[in-house]
């Protein structure tokens, strides 16, 4: 596989990641449940009002 194909494969999986992890969010403020995240080095706990709706509104979420 080349550097190039590397490259390309990368950002493949990272855009998947990251699209898996959005909507697992998603799925926990629309189900009413708390998350828990890193914020200034310290874990925070987001109640399901507190996370941020998904700006992509195609997700599969119902």
């Amino acid at each position: 596989m080349t550097e190039e194909e590397m490259r390309t494969l990368h950002k493949k999986i990272d855009a998947g990641v990251k699209a898996a992890i959005a909507e697992a969010i998603e799925r926990h403020r629309k189900l009413g449940q708390s998350i828990s995240i890193m914020q200034d080095g310290e874990v925070v706990t987001l109640t399901a009002e507190e996370i941020p709706q998904l700006q992509n509104q195609n997700s599969s979420i119902n």
